[in-house]
């Protein structure tokens, strides 16, 4: 959200017409560092809540819930809805904060949207998803052969309302659209894919052009656009104990599986210590200090693209912003997927050599060591890291999201005139009025 705001800004000259708005939580942090302005709708978002609503994600909570309460959902909804309409918001971005696909609705404004990932629906159509690296609860799953847990795997996304029932209830009480299956979810009326090409396997025209095979499935209009890579960039400092431990003996491995569980943390961290590397371990929101020693380093959240070109391998979950993070540095890494479109990032970059996949139920085995130590001395995997790197440094993501977000804006029609009720008074000061509004809850 930081990379979109700032290129926004850039395009149109200034911020007048740009809103940011959060519901609170451990990294609103970032928002006052960078200097932006933003409102916080509601009472913000605890720790211990936001530790909770990890455990709740797609790959790591159960399929039959929503990640928010429904109370959750609808007093957000509607907080964001009026917030929309007192400040003649015309268009929405947001990554991961879903209850925009209701509020966006009730405010009549269109949804952008970025978080998708590699997990759209021209990549499943396609057949290109592979099979789950973790189980996803299927009956007799681990007998299934690979090949139909990879169709399972492609068929599903359009077909499961997985993580939709508390959005579909709250849909019903506020009389807007439902959100029709589990691929539908994670897209917007404009679907930013902040990839490229040369990476996800697909061609611009398959995603530019693509239109649904059965309509049934997502909303209305849904569209996507090619946009490019699209990663943070913290206006943070390197803390001098990390420079100085960065620039001592080589080799050094950085871990950074931030939105998990510690445990999982804590078992890749296990399997690395027998190499002759030292450790970096990005803790962002963790208590892992017990891990610290002469070899292993604990940090808070860290700049990830200044740090990853000053190390020799990356151990990451695999969302998309800590693949390119890597990718962008020319950085291997290992990726241990918490859900499917992680094991799609990592498979994609393993598929150019750039990367191994290690399940989740192997972190803390051997089998990871061996992963890490093959890919220390690989310069087969650094060159193609290297390769990727000079791809992504050709297309400005950013630059083309802003455009896309502005042209969006400037199609949409007008909003309604008449606010929503307020959600109980759960909603930040007023400000100037602006024209986007883009949240950052993640």
């Amino acid at each position: 959200m930081l990379e979109i705001y700032r290129a926004l800004r850039e395009r149109e000259g200034s911020a007048a017409g740009i809103k940011v708005v959060t519901h609170g939580g451990p990294y609103e942090s970032l928002l006052r560092a960078a200097g932006v302005p933003y409102d916080v709708l509601g009472p913000g978002v605890s720790t211990q809540r936001y530790q909770e609503f990890l455990r709740s994600i797609p790959g790591i909570g159960p399929p039959g819930q929503s990640m928010w309460t429904d109370e959750e959902l609808r007093s957000y909804a509607v907080a964001e809805a009026e917030y929309f309409a007192r400040h003649q918001v015309t268009a929405a971005v947001t990554g991961w904060t879903l209850t925009a696909l209701l509020s966006a609705r009730l405010a009549g404004i269109p949804l952008i949207t970025e978080h998708a990932g590699s997990f759209l629906p021209p990549v499943f159509e396609q057949g290109l998803l592979p099979a789950p690296s973790m189980p996803v609860g299927l009956p007799g799953e681990r007998l299934l052969p690979r090949r139909v847990r990879r169709w399972i795997q492609n068929a599903a996304p359009a077909r499961l309302g997985h993580y939709t029932a508390g959005f579909n209830r709250v849909a019903a009480e506020l009389g807007v659209e439902p959100v029709p299956s589990f691929a539908a979810l994670l897209l917007g009326d404009l679907t930013l894919v902040t990839d490229v090409p040369e990476l996800l396997g697909l061609p611009r025209a398959d995603v530019d052009g693509w239109t649904p095979r059965d309509p049934r499935r997502y909303r209305p209009g849904t569209r996507l656009r090619y946009t490019g890579p699209l990663y943070a960039r913290l206006d943070l400092p390197v803390p001098d104990q990390v420079r100085a431990f960065l620039a001592g003996p080589r080799p050094v491995i950085y871990v950074a599986i931030t939105s998990s569980t510690p445990e999982l943390v804590r078992q890749a961290v296990s399997a690395l210590t027998p190499l002759a590397a030292r450790i970096l371990v990005a803790a962002t929101t963790h208590d892992l200090t017990d891990l610290a020693s002469d070899q292993v380093m604990i940090a808070g959240l860290l700049p990830n693209h200044l740090v990853m070109g000053d190390v020799d391998l990356a151990v990451i979950a695999g969302g998309q912003g800590s693949v390119q993070t890597a990718l962008a540095a020319g950085v291997p890494f290992v990726g241990i997927p918490l859900q499917p479109e992680q094991d799609a990032n990592v498979t994609f970059a393993q598929n150019q050599g750039a990367a191994r996949l290690v399940a989740q139920e192997a972190a803390g085995t051997p089998a990871m060591t061996a992963t890490a130590r093959d890919l220390l001395t690989d310069t087969a995997a650094r060159d193609n890291a290297r390769r990727l790197k000079q791809i992504f440094a050709a297309v400005d993501g950013p630059a083309a999201a802003a455009l896309a977000i502005i042209e969006a804006a400037a199609h949409a029609p007008e909003p309604p005139n008449v606010p929503p009720r307020p959600a109980n008074g759960a909603v930040g000061p007023k400000e100037q009025g602006g024209s986007l509004w883009t949240t950052s809850q993640r």
